[in-house]
């Protein structure tokens, strides 16, 4: 029990199981492989974007703009797609992300270099983007009518027996798993996560630390913002409103710690996980989506009470092992 305490990712698929099993009693046909890996599909975006929210809250700051990134971003290549439907994808892909990591800079330049904390920045940045989007398309909508093929069914296509998103998914969740688990840039991120300040006794320079997390979660908005305006085919200033609280709840439930330095890769996509499969279900079986808020805002409380009981009971540990010294 004590091992099944210190892996939260244990838990939290304990009650996806559940969760699933509560749902095939009212529609058994959920639980089928064909339409788990549906829900999966559909939850790929927000997996990809708490993975990005996910860096930045490990080194106990946050990104509000992921979303606006996102709708901005997707403007931009639903224009270009567009007025020059010849650029091939990949290439619209690259720029996506090209995009994404200048406003990704921009916050990070913020608070690296002003010292302004992460929260005001990215409020800030939050509307400034969506703003701007409003600018660059004037207003205007991009339909499904004025997009390439290509635009629309290359993350459509079926490979292996799932969708390309789910292989983007899959590709991006084994980057992060590597990435934060065998390179020192992720083991800074921890770290600063930990203790900020003997982050910089041990060599750490935590502002550009910081300023490399904004610039990942930046990133990943932008890919979010192609995957998003090509799978609902609409690029609109209203795209993805909100969406950032989604993130950060998945985030949450997950298990990564809003003090900074507890988490993981696999933590962050089962709490998306978990936020799809209950958007998903929970329509088709008739309830409310004022219950679907109710439950998820549930889950959100309920991982935040844990957490901090987590930290302080390890905190108290830590202060009995002192004392015995």
């Amino acid at each position: 029990m004590k091992n099944l305490r210190k892996y939260r990712e244990i838990w939290l698929l304990a009650a996806i199981a559940v969760l699933i099993g509560l749902i095939s009693t009212r529609f058994p046909g959920f639980a089928d492989p064909a339409n788990l890996r549906q829900v999966f599909n559909d939850t790929s975006i927000l997996m990809i974007l708490a993975l990005g929210q996910m860096v930045v809250i490990l080194t106990r700051s946050i990104d509000l703009s992921m979303a606006s990134n996102l709708c901005f971003t997707g403007m931009v290549v639903a224009m270009l797609n567009a007025a020059h439907p010849a650029i091939p994808i990949p290439v619209l892909i690259v720029i996506a992300l090209l995009v994404g990591l200048v406003l990704g800079a921009i916050n990070g330049l913020l608070v690296w270099r002003l010292n302004i904390p992460s929260i005001v920045v990215t409020l800030g940045t939050l509307t400034i983007y969506r703003g701007a989007t409003f600018v660059v398309s004037g207003g205007a909508w991009v339909n499904a009518d004025q997009m390439s093929p290509d635009f629309i069914n290359f993350q459509r296509a079926a490979f292996l027996g799932l969708p390309v998103l789910s292989w983007i998914a899959l590709l991006v969740i084994a980057l992060f798993f590597v990435v934060m688990t065998r390179t020192q840039i992720g083991r800074s991120i921890y770290a600063i996560g930990v203790n900020p300040t003997a982050s910089v006794y041990a060599g750490i320079d935590v502002g550009r630390t910081k300023f490399i997390v904004f610039c990942i979660s930046g990133m990943i908005g932008g890919l979010a913002g192609y995957l998003w305006i090509s799978r609902y085919v609409i690029a609109s200033v209203e795209v993805a409103n909100g969406y950032e609280l989604n993130i950060i709840a998945a985030c949450v439930i997950g298990g990564i710690s809003i003090a900074g330095g507890i988490g993981s890769v696999g933590g962050a996509v089962l709490g998306a996980l978990f936020l799809g499969i209950i958007s998903n279900a929970l329509p088709v079986i008739n309830i409310s989506p004022f219950w679907q808020m109710a439950i998820s805002g549930s889950a959100i409380i309920l991982a935040v009470v844990l957490n901090a009981r987590g930290e302080r009971r390890q905190g108290r540990i830590i202060l009995r092992k002192a004392e015995a010294a």
